[in-house]
């Protein structure tokens, strides 16, 4: 039977690097660029890129890569992803909870999670971000609307009960409610990137393509 909640066996003395993919069933994935490019186009595209972000990423031997599935039960069976790279389940509730199950997943150690679908993202980002982390208790990457491509947590302190609540998801805010939520957390801030939630960012980005 399936269970969200499984045990993962982790590394402590490893770097994780968690992809967040969501199954690609038209109509609930990229849905604001679906309204503008159509929504099989957007589903095609959406799984596209997220293929080639864990090609990109998943075998580095730098890291171990996870990829967080949602929804969680067609997640774990889908045929949609490698087979090659463990799963775990994202669970349930907004973002910022979701994040917090990962994280807690992934524990001991530094964990890095990212969108799967950043157009242009490169493993050398990963380490740069890998190395970079280790001074600080939690580490974000900025996207230019507000948001975040990029988050890590060091493990070295835990995440309180109000870590990533309250926070504006998808709004210019959601960054700065983020920051606000970790309390007494260092934060170190990465390199900014974009990801592609319309279709004037799909025609902006210089590394997409229709």
């Amino acid at each position: 039977m399936f269970n969200a909640s499984r045990i993962i066996s982790v590394r402590p003395d490893r770097t994780r690097l968690v992809i967040l993919v969501k199954e690609p069933v038209p109509g609930t994935v990229k849905t604001r660029l679906a309204k503008e490019l159509g929504t099989i186009d957007a589903t095609k595209w959406y799984r596209n890129e997220c293929r080639k972000t864990i090609n990109r990423l998943a075998r580095d031997p730098r890291w171990d890569t996870y990829l967080a599935v949602s929804p969680d039960k067609a997640g774990m069976s889908s045929r949609a992803w490698t087979t090659q790279i463990p799963r775990i389940a994202q669970g349930s509730g907004h973002l910022g909870s979701r994040l917090k199950q990962v994280f807690r997943q992934m524990l001991p150690g530094s964990t890095i999670i990212i969108g799967s679908d950043i157009p242009g993202i490169k493993a050398s980002q990963i380490a740069t971000t890998a190395k970079a982390m280790q001074k600080y208790d939690a580490y974000l990457g900025p996207s230019p609307d507000g948001g975040f491509w990029l988050i890590g947590h060091t493990g070295r302190r835990s995440l309180s009960s109000k870590a990533l609540e309250n926070v504006r998801w998808s709004t210019e805010f959601a960054m700065d409610d983020t920051i606000n939520s970790l309390g007494q957390f260092s934060v170190g801030i990465g390199e900014v990137m974009s990801d592609v939630d319309n279709l004037a960012d799909l025609y902006n980005n210089p590394h997409t393509r229709l």
